[in-house]
């Protein structure tokens, strides 16, 4: 289903670019059927709107040593503006907490957390997760495999 803001070459633009952020503009006009300058434009124009945030590179955090991602559910001890902001500076601290999301229902938050083994989730867990004064509890699960990845989802 197509989003009525955007037609059908800024469909495709966005398809082509959440798949390879690194085609080039000649590549993508080939690859959606339009002229290099018109597309030029459109990237341009879809960036400006903060349709397209930015481009990054995708890594392989096993590649990297980190082998073990575990989800975490977080409560807060109490669910005021001071203890959201408070729980939420700290999580921006910490590069073991790659996701951080705040969530309707019996939690407050869930947070992925990589580390480069058990070992290494132990020990943020306890040194600086469950040191923060405005946790009140956690819950952890560790994933079996990922049956499905993606980065965001295009029109």
């Amino acid at each position: 289903m197509e989003n009525p803001k955007f037609d059908s070459f800024d469909v495709k633009i966005l398809r082509a670019l959440r798949d390879d952020g690194r085609m080039s503009i000649q590549d993508l006009s080939e690859q959606i059927g339009l002229s290099p300058t018109p597309v030029a434009r459109r990237v341009k124009q879809l960036e400006a709107a903060g349709v397209i945030t930015g481009y990054s590179a995708l890594l392989d955090e096993a590649a990297l040593g980190y082998s073990v991602s575990v989800f975490v559910s977080v409560k807060l001890d109490r669910q005021v503006d001071q203890a959201l902001a408070q729980f939420e500076a700290a999580v921006r601290a910490f590069p073991e907490v790659v996701d951080c999301w705040l969530m309707t229902g019996n939690r407050d938050y869930l947070l992925r957390i990589v580390t480069e083994n058990l070992a290494g989730f132990e020990r943020f867990l306890t040194s600086d997760l469950t040191r923060l004064a405005c946790v009140s509890s956690i819950e952890s699960s560790i994933p079996l495999r990922r049956v499905k990845a993606g980065t965001s989802r295009a029109p």
